[in-house]
Parts: structure tokens; sequence; C-alpha cells
């Protein structure tokens, strides 16, 4: 009697796995609120965005010019100027 108790409790594990198995097959399926090119193009305006007020902070608070200065070529041309001159 007790191996047809343990014979059962196989078959029944042996079940269990196969609708494991079965449930793991069966893919679900995501649908996303917010499509994986547009979260691209969010975090490339997030970071451009950061950057620019970065600079204007730094240039306007740290620095003491201007922050509208930092839109301006010549001041981009004499800070690489800076940096290259050894």
């Amino acid at each position: 009697m007790a191996l047809n108790e343990n014979n059962q409790e196989a078959i029944t594990r042996e079940e269990v796995k196969k609708n494991k198995k079965t449930r793991e097959k069966k893919k679900r399926i995501r649908v996303r609120l917010i499509p994986i090119w547009l979260r691209i193009m969010i975090v490339v305006l997030l970071l451009a965005a950061s950057v620019v007020l970065g600079a204007m902070f730094g240039y306007a608070v740290m620095g003491g010019g201007e922050a509208k200065d930092v839109f301006e070529k010549s001041t981009w041309s004499h800070i690489i100027d800076l940096v290259n001159r050894e």
C-alpha cells in the first residue's frame, strides 16, 4: 500500500512539473504603454537638456558669466583655446 502512495506521489510530482513547463512555454504578451523608440527619444532629450542646463548653471553661477552666453560660439572657442593651450 505504501508503494502505491509513493507511485501516486511520483505521478503527481511529474504532473506538477509538466504543468509548470507548459505554463513557462506560454509567453505572456506584454503591452507597453510607452514604446521603446519613444523611451530612447525621451532619454536622449533629457540627456541633452541636462547637458545644456548644467553648462548654463556652471557658466552663470560658478563662472560668474551670464547664462545666455553659453549659446555663443565665441564662448566655446575661448574654452577650447584654454583647454588646448599647454
